[in-house]
Order: C-alpha cells, then structure tokens, then sequence
C-alpha cells in the first residue's frame, strides 16, 4: 500500500467577525496529505475564503492551529500562493512583469526571475504575449498569467479561490483541463492543491477529495472521496452518481453524528422560541419569479423533480439554486427529501390559481413565518405604522451575520410587497402599512 504523507493539519479552527458572538468558522478539523486536490464546497457565506485564508496564514484563527509540512502557521506562510476570481493584475505591468513580482519581492537574481517567467509563460501557453499588458489580454488570458505568477515562486501548496467563475464556459473548462493536466503530469513542484469553488461538477472534474461545509457557523459536513480517473467524463453514471450524492449531502446538510435533515427541520418549523418570544429565522436569498418558476417547473414534472436534474435543465449552480429551494420550503410549497424536491398540495394550489389568489396565499404563508411576525408588531405598535428599515436591519443584527443583512432586509421587503402584507418607500427607506387597509397578524 502507498504511504500517505501527511502536509497540512487544521485542528479546532474557530474564527469571529466583526464583533458577533456567532462565529463564522466553528471547530473546523481537516487533513491534506501529499499528493492531494482538495475542493472545498459549500454554501454561499459559508466561510470557504476565510477557511483558506487561515490555511495560508492570511488569517489568524481565534482558536486551533494550522499545522503546515510539521510546523505551525504564526504568519503569513510563504511556501502557499492563492489564486483569486479576480485577476489581481497590475495593469501597469507588462505579463513577464507581472509573473516576475513575486520572485523579484524575494530577492532572486534578475536572470533567474527573467528565465523562470519565460518557462512559465510557455507552460501556460502565453508564448508571443510576454510584453502585452492586462488590458490587451482576454479574461482567460488574464487569468493564466494569474497561474504563472502564483507558479512562479515554487509554492508548496497552491490555493485557487474560485478561479474560474468569473469567466465565460468555454474558457474555464479549457483551463480546469490543462490545470488538471499539469497537476497529473506533475508539470508543478507542488505538494498539494486546495481550491474554493461553489460549482458541485467542477468539484467532481477536478478534486481528488471534497470537504463540505455547512453555514452559520462553518462545520465540516463530510469528506467525499472521487476515486475517478482522470480525463473525467461528465456524463459517465459513476461520474453522475457522485454529483448526485454530492447535491443530497448539501441539501440535507447531513453530519458524521446527525442524520437528521436541517434544512427540512429550519424550514418547518419556521420559527424558534427565544427569552423574549419568536426568534427571527434568517430569510433565504430567493427571489419570488424564480420560486414561481421552480414551482411551475416541478408541477409539469409530475410534482417531483431531482435536484440535480434541476439544476441542470436551469443551468443554475447549486449557490443560486439552494436559497430558492430554502424558500419554497420555508413557505411550505415544496419538501425535500434526500436528492429530490417535491410540490406540496399548498404550492401546487399556489400554482393554479390566479394572480391575486396566489399573492393572498403567499401573505398568508408569510404570517407564519416569525421574521414577518416581528415585522408586523413593529408596524401594527406604531402609530403611524411606519418604521425605517435601518431600525429593522439593527434587530436582525442581534440574531444573524453583520454582512448579511443587507441582503437578507432586500429579500424581506421583495417578499412583504409582493404580498401586500406591507408597504417601502425607497426615498425615506421606509416600510409601512397601509393605512387604508391595515393587517394585522
């Protein structure tokens, strides 16, 4: 049997923002070994930047250590590179330039640094561009030239931080292929790779290993092996099998210890006692057309559809799918269970009926739903039964995330004016109700 080398331990890790008394990564326990392509999947703001950040030492933890090649993390570890969404380039500096940076900032001489970006350049297949600038460069371009600087220095470890979401498909599956193909060949003096991505099928292209992570605090949920040979063929069904296994793990938000599933649990109840009365519960990021039309779709499918299939026949990665899954589920129009999605009898009656009658049964459903239930207090104890939103932003702090509230209030006030349960005015940045017919929970 391979003896496995043991390269990065991440042991205890708890990291706090911004004052909250929430952390955003809890008790976070992780191996990489030698020779490993680890993808770190999860929800959005589920702490995976700030998970790698620690890794690579940008980040000090407030608990636990990192454990890097047998010595602790005290610092920034100059033996990791990172590569971001965003190109990072400066546009100042010509591409040989921009790849040079980095050996130049640790002092190697300049024919060294000149001929190291020229081997680069070749390796990336940016022969003939080495004295454009970023600006004459496509995205895909830019973000090779992103890979040669991180290259450059010889990391040991390389960290991808969603590399290639921000260019076009053709583009990224190019890259993903010749990266993978790179790794393979062992074409890079690297020990291990670590990349931060949401897409579930890049995970599986790719990884060698996926951590998934749960949100709010970040718990490791589970730790798949892909024991696939590479090229991998999406359409294969072992290929097929672990993507589908891969979306009923993060749907269910299964852990090692608890089979139970939270999303089904945090969404039927739909509210949570607290000391002073009905906790607010966080308001997915889900947009009232899209939820129609998920619930249209999984009606004229026979009332079930796959996740997975979903996602796909939408061309919707599971970050953009999954709160608009949470928010039909929270509303009771559709369950989950395991990988699929089911219409209840309560969203297929919201499907078929008119207009008006469909708003009048999304308002009733949002008064059972205790974020709504504050709201509504709040307006009905005024009396003018006027409040501005900065006041309800405040509230939510006390119970979630700082920087999710923005978000989370624009959903809040999408969904009360939809159904007429309140009113927002966008120049005083205030909601109401209307006084010519004042509701009352």
């Amino acid at each position: 049997m391979k003896n496995v080398k043991e390269f990065i331990k991440v042991k205890g890790i708890t990291k706090y923002f911004g004052g909250s008394d929430k952390p955003t990564l809890e008790d976070i326990n992780l191996t990489i070994n030698e020779g490993e392509f680890i993808a770190i999947l999860g929800p959005s703001g589920s702490g995976k930047s700030t998970l790698l950040r620690t890794i690579t030492g940008l980040v000090k933890p407030d608990c636990g250590e990192v454990i890097f090649d047998g010595k602790k993390v005290t610092g920034v570890n100059p033996y990791a590179s990172i590569v971001f969404q965003t190109f990072a380039l400066y546009p100042w500096l010509t591409v040989s330039e921009n790849v040079e940076l980095g050996l130049k900032a640790k002092g190697f001489p300049k024919d060294y640094t000149k001929r190291k970006a020229e081997e680069l350049i070749s390796l990336i297949g940016l022969d003939g561009f080495e004295e454009a600038y970023p600006k004459e460069l496509s995205g895909g371009m830019r973000q090779r030239v992103g890979f040669a600087r991180a290259l450059a220095v010889e990391p040991r470890l390389l960290c991808l931080d969603e590399p290639f979401s921000a260019l076009d498909f053709l583009t990224a599956e190019n890259l993903r292929t010749e990266l993978v193909e790179l790794w393979q060949e062992k074409r890079m003096p690297i020990k291990s790779i670590i990349m931060i991505t949401h897409g579930i099928e890049e995970a599986v292209l790719m990884a060698d290993k996926i951590v998934m992570l749960s949100r709010n605090p970040a718990h490791v949920v589970a730790e798949i092996k892909v024991d696939l040979p590479h090229p991998r063929n999406r359409k294969s069904p072992e290929f097929e099998k672990i993507v589908d296994s891969v979306y009923k793990l993060l749907i269910q938000g299964k852990t090692a210890n608890n089979e139970e599933n939270k999303l089904s649990k945090s969404v039927n109840l739909g509210k949570e006692k607290g000391e002073g009365g009905e906790k607010p519960i966080q308001i997915p990021d889900a947009h009232v057309g899209v939820m129609s039309g998920l619930l249209e779709l999984i009606d004229d499918n026979g009332g079930k559809m796959d996740i997975y299939q979903l996602g796909g026949n939408l061309m919707m990665e599971i970050d953009d799918l999954l709160p608009n899954i949470e928010g039909i589920s929270m509303l009771n129009f559709a369950e989950v269970k395991e990988g699929d999605i089911f219409i209840t009898e309560l969203g297929k009656k919201f499907v078929e009926l008119d207009k008006d009658e469909s708003k009048e049964l999304f308002k009733k459903q949002l008064e059972g739903i205790s974020t709504f239930q504050l709201i509504m207090n709040v307006l009905n104890n005024k009396k003018n039964h006027t409040m501005k939103e900065e006041f309800f932003k405040e509230l939510l702090k006390q119970h979630f995330p700082h920087h999710e509230i923005e978000g989370m209030m624009d959903i809040i006030i999408d969904w009360g004016r939809y159904a007429e349960l309140f009113t927002y005015d966008h120049d005083s940045e205030e909601l109401y109700l209307d006084l010519e017919e004042k509701q009352v929970i």
